[in-house]
C-alpha cells in the first residue's frame, strides 16, 4: 500500500503497520501508526520492546528522542524510492 509514512512524512511509500505499543506487552488491539519500511526497521534497530512499551509508544516520543530526530532529518532527505539499510544503534548492541 503507498501512503504517507506517519513518522517522516515521505510520500508516496510502501508502508507497514506499526503497534505503538509491541503486541507482546498488550498493544495487538492498541493503537498504530502507518510507517515506512525504513522508518520501521530504525524504530526497532534503535528501541528494545521494552523500551517502546514503556515510553515511546506515540509518533511524538519517537521523533523527540535525539538518535530518531538526527534520522528523521536525514530520512526526509532520502527518495522515497531509495532502499535505506539499517543498522543496530551501538547503544540498543550493549544492552
Amino acid at each position: 500500500m503507498e501512503e504517507t509514512c506517519d513518522l517522516c512524512h515521505r510520500s508516496p511509500v510502501k508502508t507497514t503497520e506499526h503497534h505503538l505499543i509491541p503486541k507482546q506487552f498488550g498493544g495487538v488491539n492498541g493503537p498504530t501508526a502507518l510507517l515506512c519500511n525504513a522508518c520501521h526497521r530504525q524504530i526497532h534497530a534503535l528501541f528494545r520492546n521494552e523500551e517502546l512499551a514503556a515510553f515511546y509508544h506515540s509518533i511524538d516520543r519517537l521523533q523527540e528522542h535525539p538518535d530518531m530526530e538526527k534520522y528523521l532529518r536525514w530520512v526526509k532527505k532520502q527518495d522515497p524510492e531509495k532502499k535505506i539499510t539499517t543498522r543496530k544503534s551501538n547503544r540498543r548492541k550493549r544492552k
